[in-house]
C-alpha cells in the first residue's frame, strides 16, 4: 500500500475491509482510469455464488436459522447438451493425472486449444469421488486432494474458466476449488471476498490476451462476462491499460 502511495505501482488493489452500512465499492486506479467492482451492501461483503450445495454445513455466522425452505439456493440449470464432459475419480485425483481432461477435450497441451470451438460447446466436470467415510458431510470442494487436482489443472490451463459451462454452475464450482470459501444452504458458496478479487483479476489478465492472440471476436465482452458471473464489473479503462502495455521480452540466459 505504501508503495502505491509513493508512486511505485500504477494501480491500487481494492479491499473489502472498508465497508460502511452501504458503501461505494473500492476502485483500482490504472493509468488514470478506474476498475470498479459492483456496489454491495455491507451484509453482502462476502461475495456469494450459488450452485446448489448439499449436506450439513456449519455456517452459523452467516446463516439465518429461521429462513423458510424456499429461501434455500436454487439448483443450477441442467448441463449444456453436447458439452465436453470430463470424468474424474479417486485414482486420477490421487495421482494428479490430467489425462481424463485431455482425453475428453482433446486439449493435450495449452498451445493446442482453439478457443472458438470450446466456447461453442463448453466444458463440464463429473467428479466420481468415493468418500472413505460415507457420512462425511463435506462438499467436494472441501476435500484437499480434489482441490489439489484442480489446482494443477488450472496451473496447466489458466484460461480454462472461460470455456466452462457457466449456465450449469461450472464456473462457480471451479472457483470453489481454488478460492477459500464457506458453504451455505441458503446462499450457496460464500467466497472470501479478497481471495475472489485476486482470482478474478488473475483470470482477466490471463484470458483477455489469450483471446486476442487467437483473434476471437469481442475479447473484452467475453472477459467481462466471465468476471460478471462471479460478481465483478471490469471497465474499459483496464483493457485500455493492458492494450497499451508493450510485450515483455523473453528471458535470455546470462552470458
Amino acid at each position: 500500500m505504501a508503495a502505491a502511495k509513493a508512486g511505485l505501482l500504477p494501480w491500487h488493489f481494492p479491499t473489502a475491509r472498508h465497508a460502511s452500512s452501504v458503501f461505494q465499492a473500492p476502485a483500482v486506479e490504472i493509468g488514470g482510469g478506474v476498475w470498479r467492482e459492483r456496489k454491495r451492501k455491507a451484509e453482502d461483503v462476502s461475495v456469494s455464488v450459488a450452485f446448489n450445495p448439499s449436506g450439513n454445513f456449519d455456517i452459523s455466522a452467516l446463516e439465518s436459522h429461521d429462513g423458510a425452505e424456499s429461501d434455500k439456493v436454487e439448483p443450477p440449470m441442467p448441463p449444456t447438451k453436447g458439452r465436453y464432459e470430463v470424468v474424474i475419480d479417486n485414482e486420477c485425483i490421487r495421482r494428479l493425472d490430467l489425462t481424463p481432461f485431455q482425453s475428453a477435450t482433446g486439449i493435450t497441451s495449452p498451445s493446442t486449444a482453439e478457443p472458438r470451438a470450446y466456447l461453442e460447446r463448453s466444458i463440464g466436470f463429473t467428479i466420481n469421488y468415493r468418500r472413505q467415510d460415507p457420512g462425511d458431510p463435506r462438499e467436494l470442494s472441501e476435500y484437499p486432494e480434489i482441490r489439489l487436482w484442480f489446482l494443477r489443472l488450472d496451473a496447466m490451463y489458466p484460461w480454462l474458466p472461460l470455456l466452462l459451462d457457466w449456465r450449469a454452475g461450472e464456473l462457480a464450482r471451479y472457483a470453489a476449488m481454488l478460492v477459500p470459501h464457506q458453504m451455505s444452504l441458503r446462499m450457496g458458496v460464500v467466497f472470501n471476498p479478497e481471495a475472489l478479487e485476486l482470482f478474478v483479476m488473475n483470470k482477466v489478465f490471463v484470458v483477455y490476451p489469450w483471446l486476442k492472440r487467437h483473434a476471437v471476436p469481442k475479447p473484452r465482452l467475453k472477459t467481462t462476462d466471465m468476471a460478471r458471473m462471479l460478481g465483478f464489473g471490469i471497465g474499459d479503462q483496464l483493457f485500455d491499460f493492458l492494450d497499451d502495455q508493450r510485450p515483455t521480452p523473453p528471458l535470455t540466459p546470462d552470458a
